[in-house]
């Protein structure tokens, strides 16, 4: 069957689903097995989403999907229905993000109800990333991001929620909250840096922490690179704090030229990232005479 007959049987089942919802809600209607007839309609509703998922037409799943998840919560089926939601976020993603979050959001909104917080962190990072890629609010991003962190948290989840806390620490650092971002970089990598699987990221967070602090301040920057050697003594033999090193001794003689070499150094072996770049240009802007450019 091509996409235009899935999609006819489709509106034809969701008008049968329709009909049964209307009948079941009548005086003979709950008589006569009202609650089965909403089964039914459930089941009709959830058939109709996936021939217009075949058919495509994603905006019509993600409705009918709704449809499923509401009459699933009438029957008090609160698993069944956020699962629904889920369907219908899944399936708005591909036509309408802002009716996606909706969606996602009433099945966070069960998850938690059911102390299923895992779950619900989960939701939370795919709303965080639809504001990132769709619709381009970090803001919004970021406060999802910190939820998930925070339900992971609860749940013992460590990396997950580190995961989460990551992303909140990049992007703070873009929107100029450096306290902010300094604060979780120091945070992950104090977590990080005793545990033998993960101490090899330790540094990069020590790094990243020190160029948040040096872009408000160089002997901020100073008095950091120092205490985190202090804490974690490995960071001290690492190409990030060497180069730190040459980046503060060139900006105190305000050379722009000798910052430059340290980072072509550095990315030779190691390539910058977009992030790392976006911090070096504003820590070198600081540099009397700079143009603004790594090249």
């Amino acid at each position: 069957m091509d996409s235009s007959g899935k999609e006819k049987e489709a509106i034809q089942l969701m008008a049968e689903a329709d009909k049964k919802v209307k009948s079941s809600g009548s005086f003979l209607g709950g008589m006569f097995g009202g609650n089965h007839k909403v089964e039914e309609a459930c089941e009709m509703y959830a058939r109709a989403a996936n021939m217009f998922k075949m058919a495509k037409n994603w905006s019509a799943a993600g409705n009918a999907f709704c449809q499923a998840a509401r009459l699933h919560m009438q029957l008090q089926n609160k698993h069944d229905s956020a699962t629904s939601y889920v369907d219908a976020g899944n399936a708005f993603k591909k036509a309408d993000p802002h009716e996606a979050i909706k969606c996602l959001n009433a099945a966070i909104d069960i998850y938690t109800d059911m102390g299923r917080f895992t779950i619900a962190a989960k939701h939370h990072i795919t709303i965080a990333e639809v504001y990132e890629s769709e619709l381009v609010d970090i803001e919004k991003a970021i406060a999802h991001y910190e939820q998930a962190a925070d339900y992971y948290k609860g749940e013992e989840s460590n990396s997950s929620a580190n995961k989460c806390l990551l992303k909140v620490a990049s992007y703070s650092a873009q929107l100029e909250q450096y306290q902010k971002a300094i604060e979780i970089y120091e945070q992950v990598g104090t977590n990080t840096m005793d545990n033998p699987l993960l101490k090899y990221s330790a540094k990069e967070y020590f790094f990243k922490a020190s160029l948040c602090h040096f872009i408000v301040d160089e002997l901020n920057a100073k008095l950091a690179v120092g205490k985190y050697e202090e804490m974690f003594p490995a960071f001290s033999d690492s190409r990030e704090c060497k180069l730190l090193k040459k980046l503060l001794d060139a900006h105190e003689e305000q050379n722009a030229e000798a910052f430059t070499e340290a980072v072509k150094e550095f990315d030779s072996i190691s390539r910058l990232d977009q992030w790392l770049t976006t911090m070096l240009l504003r820590i070198k802007k600081t540099i009397q005479g700079d143009e603004g450019d790594l090249k």
